[in-house]
């Protein structure tokens, strides 16, 4: 087992690899900027370390910096978490470079998930469902070829990319010069890769995917699937585990070409497989070469602690569990808590925390790097917490949900509380009826700027009326007043010097 162990992150994921990592008996070193001097995770570590001013390229994303604290402190493994590095296989290199453990699959296998071509094609080989698509193309013209084969509309995708950046949805040949020449330069800009590659575009599909780990010694498991259907833009707002469209039939054949797809292509760690569910069939869209936010929901029905097992594959260690041992016991839902307002487009809320107080009882979990008195800086990403819930069923684990956030309050900064609290209480939600579509159809941003407005009338209505009331009370105290006086007040209060 390792010594020490250098969290490359912030927020609440360096507590949750610290708590992990502490419960294994390893020492943790953590790392902050400017920007994070007083943040909550510094806390939770052994000894921490500046790296820089708060922009991320002048800190966080410093490969340099990371391996000079990692050195600096005597860690001999690195947790790079996720978001910023912890998809780069130039860490994972630079890592292995300097004798340290990196806490995730090696740089060749990084980039072999991170290639979406390649890693279509591997998947693809191993035979896993893969979407109907096209290899690298060259132009414009290359692109209308290849979309006319494959029917519209079609998506273009950045082959080196992730997070839905540059991602053009063609509906007509005639938008596919302007849509090829935007995504083109996105992928260039965004990853230093101009590389794009055609999909078939599916309108409204369910984003199912599949958690995985694989040891050393190439043994690979699966760990059931996660629902992230709901999301914003591409970015997931609402998770769950087990989805309610995929059979437990359906979870044993999907789960054994994943593992089967991972094992060929040489991946060890934790990852992520995801899939897009549309016209009955599973169609495999990426992979996802970390650990990933919604992991919790995956921790609630399988009880497996996701990080401490990465920790352990990483000192070589073999999978403790063997596939049949693997079972899902009831239902579990996350909802991200960020600091942003839903009534102005989702934009970012940064700012000081003046109130926070978190949600709890049975089968509730809230994984959060703030408390009172915290500031969300604007240079990071605006989550405040991961409020998870577990329940027997999904009708129970919703309605612990529901109090879970009713319970939570958050003050000085605005959040997305409302948001997820309009999303559940939505039929099509209850029902479990979800596509990557879900918030549009549902007008959740529209019910939620008339319910604000409805408030704010409402509001000011009772403004109005305690004012009318107030100077009508006003008034009536001064008729009161100047009819109790006696006539000898009047006569006191008439000579000099004299006061009532």
């Amino acid at each position: 087992m390792f010594r020490k162990l250098l969290i490359a992150n912030r927020g609440e994921i360096a507590i949750r690899v610290a708590r992990a990592a502490r419960e294994l008996g390893v020492q943790t070193a953590g790392v902050y900027s400017d920007g994070d001097v007083g943040a909550l995770y510094r806390g939770f570590v052994d000894e921490s370390y500046r790296l820089g001013p708060p922009p991320p390229s002048e800190s966080y994303l410093r490969i340099d910096l990371l391996i000079e604290v990692a050195v600096k402190c005597g860690a001999d493994a690195l947790h790079p978490g996720y978001g910023f590095l912890a998809e780069n296989p130039a860490l994972s290199a630079a890592c292995r470079d300097a004798g340290i453990a990196f806490i995730g699959p090696t740089p060749e296998a990084m980039e072999l998930a991170g290639d979406k071509i390649t890693a279509r094609k591997r998947m693809a080989d191993a035979g896993v469902p893969v979407a109907a698509g096209s290899s690298a193309l060259r132009d414009a013209g290359h692109a209308a070829d290849e979309a006319a084969k494959i029917g519209y509309p079609v998506i273009l995708k950045a082959s080196g990319g992730g997070g839905g950046i540059g991602m053009q949805v063609v509906r007509r040949e005639e938008e596919i010069a302007r849509l090829f020449e935007t995504a083109e330069s996105t992928a260039k800009n965004a990853f230093a890769d101009p590389t794009i590659f055609l999909e078939k575009f599916f309108e409204r599909p369910r984003h199912i995917e599949i958690q995985f780990l694989a040891d050393q010694h190439r043994h690979a498991i699966h760990l059931g699937e996660r629902e992230c259907s709901v999301q914003r833009r591409h970015q997931k707002l609402i998770e769950e585990s087990p989805s309610r469209i995929v059979t437990a039939e359906m979870r044993r054949t999907l789960g054994e070409v994943t593992v089967r797809g991972m094992v060929a292509m040489g991946y060890t760690n934790a990852g992520t497989a995801e899939f897009l569910y549309a016209d009955g069939r599973f169609h495999f869209n990426e992979i996802n070469a970390r650990l990933q936010v919604e992991h919790p929901v995956t921790e609630a029905v399988t009880g497996i602690d996701l990080v401490q097992q990465q920790i352990l594959l990483a000192a070589g260690e073999e999978l403790p569990i063997r596939q049949e041992e693997v079972q899902l016991h009831g239902h579990a839902l996350e909802c991200r808590i960020n600091a942003e307002d839903p009534l102005d487009g989702f934009l970012p809320s940064p700012g000081r925390i003046t109130e926070f107080q978190l949600p709890g009882g049975a089968g509730v979990r809230v994984d959060t790097g703030v408390a009172s008195g915290s500031v969300i800086p604007e240079f990071y990403d605006s989550l405040i917490a991961k409020v998870i819930v577990h329940g027997h069923t999904r009708h129970a684990s919703l309605a612990r949900m529901r109090r879970a956030l009713e319970e939570l309050r958050v003050e000085g900064v605005a959040t997305n509380r409302e948001f997820h609290l309009a999303a559940l209480a939505t039929e099509a939600f209850q029902r479990g009826d979800l596509s990557t579509r879900f918030i549009e159809e549902e007008r959740i941003e529209e019910t939620l700027r008339a319910t604000a407005h409805q408030e704010r009338e409402a509001v000011a209505a009772v403004a109005a009326i305690l004012a009318v009331e107030h100077e009508a009370a006003a008034r009536f105290r001064r008729r009161v007043v100047f009819r109790s006086l006696p006539a000898s007040a009047w006569g006191l209060a008439s000579r000099p010097g004299r006061r009532l």
